[in-house]
This record gives C-alpha cells, structure tokens and sequence, in this order.
C-alpha cells in the first residue's frame, strides 16, 4: 500500500523569536553591522531553523543517493553505466571526494543504493535499497511505475528520520547515476517551461554531439509525457530518477521535521525545485551551496530565489560542494556565538 500522506504535511515553522534575538546579538557584536557580510545573515536564518539563538553545525548528515537511469541508453554520458557501480563502491571505500570532505567534516556519511544495472555486491556502509535495476527510458515510457516512485520518496524520507534520530544539525543529500543530468534536465525543462536548449549542459563531459543527443532525449521525453507536465510529482514520476526521486523526499521531510537542508549543485537543486513545487513552504529550510558550473543551473537557482555560498566552477555532485560550503555556515555559527558584544568587551559603541 502506498502512503503519500506524509507529502501534504504541512512544513515546520521558522522560529520568529529566536530569529530576532539571534538578530540582536548580531546587532551589539564588536563590528560595525553588516561587516561580516553574508554569514550575519547565515547564523540569523540558522537560529530561525534551530529555535535558538546561538544555533550549531556540530553534527552533519549527509545522505548519498545512488542509481542507474534507462535514458543511458541513449547515450547520454561520456561514461559508461557501470561507473555508476564502481563509484558506489568508491565511497564505501573513502576515495570519492564526498568521502574524504566528509571525514574531514567528521560527518556521518551514508551511501544508499536504489538501483543500479551491475550489484556492487555488499558493503557495511552502503544501505541496499533495491528498487529495480534502474528506472525506464524516458523516451519510451514513464521512468518509474507509482509504485516505484512513492518507494523512491520513502527511501529519501528514512534517510531524513534517520539524521533526525541522530540529532544531527544539517542535513546534506547527494547523488549518483549515470545519465541523471540528462533526467534533471527534462524535469526542470518541464518545470520551468524552458527549452531544453536553454537547461542541456556537458554533465560528465559530453562533447557537442553528446549534448545534441541529450536534447534530442530531454525532447522526446517531454514529448511523450506531455499530458502530465502540469503535474511536478508526475513530472518527477515519469523524467526522473530513483536517486533524484529520493533526494526530494529527503528534503520534503527534513522540512517537516525542523532540519536545516544545505543544498548541493544541479541536480540537487533540481530536487529542491521538485520540493518547493510540491509543498511550497519547504523552500523556508533550503540553503543553497553553490553555483554549479551546469549552464542550466542559473535557471534552477533563479525560480528559486536562491543565493548559493559559493561560485567555484564545480559540476561533481555526490554533496561535494554543500560539503564544502558546510564550513562556511560552521565559521558564521562561531562567529556568531563566540564574539563579544560592546558591553562585555567593553568597546564604544557607534555614535
């Protein structure tokens, strides 16, 4: 039995009376207002998240989301499929990027698998979640049957319980597949309205006759589907992937459950725009990373209304920029916390 109850809770509410004394505190710290820039405005919108004035990022979850995507076979990655595999095991051995910056962050690290073409057999750190092999092609029917989507999502929601068991006090989602920019392309072309022109970009590092292939993908695909674009959850159901699928769940109840979400490049924001679509008040717990160095990523960023942290030319994935970015919201929660005021420090204040 499928139980979607859960998506049309309604989001938490920011805490307005921690938001204004962490507002305060900020306003009587020794520096003129405004000096430290954007982390004044990080540690406020964290103290509204947290329901404290002081708020923390001592604790990060960070949920990687693995699969494989039917719409590879159009030939749509500079890769092949089985990489999407091999990567699996790479970050249950620590050599992916996602896994040394979250060692460095000492952040629990989980890497879930929801499908993939080749079984990269078992591993203590890697959950096995197992919906299919991968999703369908896109150009020929729907990628996932309703079943699959609603286990997709539920497999995203656990992952959030979960950092919420452990008391964590971020929460970061990241994701694997090979062919899945080729999937978020068509769901933000479909959510947006935009040509596919307008959001198709290199991925893994396709060359221009790879792109061409990707859009012709992305156009069939929103052809075939066209009955249901107006719909962002048959959107997702029907362009996207098990992993990107799991991402908006995590998000969409992270949001339920007072959990400040730092969102990673393309295709998390992707699940973040598939989210706010969704339940539009989830976008109060977003924090965006990064600028993505995917041309479509602008578009994404901008129906969001979103600021990122950072603008250093990454296009990885897997949580690596929000990995990155994390230690910027840490120094601003520092700062925050730890400055003196004018009065203890004993410093004039402003005339």
């Amino acid at each position: 039995m499928i139980n979607a109850e859960w998506l049309n809770t309604p989001t938490a509410d920011l805490n307005i009376s921690a938001r204004k004394a962490a507002e305060e505190r900020q306003n009587n710290l020794t520096k003129p207002p405004g000096a430290l820039g954007e982390l004044e405005s990080i540690a406020i919108r964290l103290a509204a998240m947290q329901g404290k004035e002081k708020p923390t990022i001592d604790k990060i979850h960070i949920s990687v989301f693995a699969a494989d995507h039917g719409v590879a076979s159009q030939g749509v990655s500079a890769f092949p499929q089985a990489v999407t595999t091999e990567m699996v095991k790479n970050f249950a051995r620590g050599g992916a990027a996602i896994s040394v910056l979250a060692k460095s962050l000492n952040a629990t690290l989980e890497v879930i698998n929801l499908g993939t073409v080749n079984d990269p057999g078992p591993f203590s750190n890697v959950l096995d979640q197992r919906i299919a092999k991968s999703t369908a092609d896109f150009t020929k029917a729907p990628a996932m049957t309703e079943e699959q989507f609603y286990q997709a999502l539920n497999i995203g929601r656990q992952a959030a319980e979960r950092a919420a068991l452990n008391k964590s006090d971020l929460f970061i989602g990241g994701e694997m597949g090979i062919g899945n920019t080729t999937s978020a392309t068509a769901i933000a072309s479909a959510l947006l309205n935009q040509p596919a022109e307008e959001i198709v970009g290199p991925g893994t590092g396709v060359d221009k006759d790879g792109i061409n292939r990707k859009i012709q993908a992305v156009n069939a695909g929103l052809k075939l589907h066209e009955a249901i674009l107006n719909s962002p959850i048959q959107v997702l159901r029907c362009l996207g992937g098990f992993e990107i699928t799991a991402l908006t769940g995590s998000y969409l109840a992270c949001a339920n459950m007072d959990k400040p979400i730092l969102i990673d490049g393309f295709i998390s924001s992707v699940a973040a725009l598939c989210a706010s679509k969704i339940n539009p008040s989830s976008g109060d717990w977003f924090l965006y990373s990064h600028n993505s160095a995917e041309p479509g990523h602008k578009h994404i960023l901008n129906a969001l209304n979103a600021k990122p942290l950072l603008s250093l030319g990454m296009r990885l994935g897997e949580g690596s920029g929000a990995a990155v970015a994390a230690t910027l919201l840490q120094s601003a929660c520092v700062l925050h916390n730890n400055m003196a005021t004018f009065a203890e420090a004993g410093v004039s204040e402003k005339d």
